[in-house]
């Protein structure tokens, strides 16, 4: 029990991590179709933002504190200078928005090398987090994952109340729906975009926040974290958070029992076929989005 009881927290622990690296992508790849490919850029500035802070605060603590809603804005602003200088002319060709992405992904790589370095660079970690929690059983619990784990449903419980509750959240759920109808209603529906662009955006600097717990940051690692975020978003079902939250955390789940059973990479694989064949089943994810279109 106490075996499998610990590889099922790791199992959500990974799902938490996967989680806040998709979050800010289901909200803009679900309202805009937006593929895009900088999304692993803003969670690298995110993680840098975290850097610099502890240059100039002493306290690994009081740093990660400033660290979240600074990193949030800087992210978030990247984002919505990239919808409105380049994507917002793009809305009607997804696959371009693809290709351009992936370049400003490409140059804001080099930029973090030109301003930090090749080499990756390690945080400081609050001493409330570098330790564990033991619970009956002998089993012990990271304090750090679990700050993941809070951080990731505080997210996920903040933007659903958003979504529901608020007058941005309802012409958010309305351009979703029918962005011509929401139009012609009286939405300024690229007013909406570029606020949710800038919400999803500051989700992924969250997300870099919250990944300098877990190890060295460097130019490169949004590339390493682009497919995972996808993946999610796609099997969850595009436009649909709460897949996101469900998808997220079973895979999480599935790949900490195929590394306990096999190795990483054999895991990885396992991950990867079960969401083939998911799709092959379930080609719109599992969720589908409701729509007032008649197309």
């Amino acid at each position: 029990m106490t075996v499998l009881f610990g590889q099922l927290f790791t199992g959500i622990s990974i799902g938490a991590v996967l989680l806040l690296i998709a979050l800010g992508l289901a909200l803009t790849f679900g309202q805009m179709n937006v593929i895009n490919m900088a999304h692993g850029e803003f969670i690298m500035a995110g993680a840098y933002t975290t850097y610099v802070l502890q240059q100039s605060i002493t306290g690994a603590g009081w740093s990660l504190v400033v660290a979240l809603p600074v990193a949030f804005v800087v992210a978030g602003t990247m984002g919505a200078l990239l919808e409105l200088l380049l994507i917002r002319r793009l809305y009607a060709r997804p696959l371009d928005t693809l290709l351009v992405t992936w370049g400003v992904s490409l140059m804001l790589q080099q930029l973090a090398r030109d301003i930090f370095g090749s080499p990756n660079v390690q945080t400081r970690a609050p001493e409330l987090l570098t330790g564990n929690v033991a619970l009956p059983g002998g089993l012990t619990i990271a304090n750090n994952r679990l700050f993941i784990l809070a951080l990731a449903l505080a997210a996920v419980a903040a933007l659903t109340l958003a979504l529901r509750l608020t007058p941005l959240g309802r012409r958010i759920r309305a351009v979703v729906q029918n962005r011509d109808l929401a139009a012609v209603s009286g939405i300024a529906t690229s007013r909406v975009d570029r606020t949710t662009f800038f919400v999803g955006s500051g989700l992924a600097g969250l997300a870099g926040v919250a990944l300098t717990l877990l190890g060295p940051i460097g130019p490169t690692m949004g590339t390493n974290l682009i497919i995972d975020a996808f993946l999610v978003v796609v099997v969850g079902g595009i436009g649909q958070l709460k897949g996101s939250v469900i998808v997220a955390f079973a895979l999480g789940v599935l790949q900490a029992t195929g590394e306990y059973l096999t190795t990483l990479s054999v895991a990885k694989v396992i991950v990867f076929v079960a969401i083939v064949a998911f799709l092959q089943w379930r080609p719109q994810g599992l969720f589908t989005l409701r729509t007032r279109s008649l197309a």
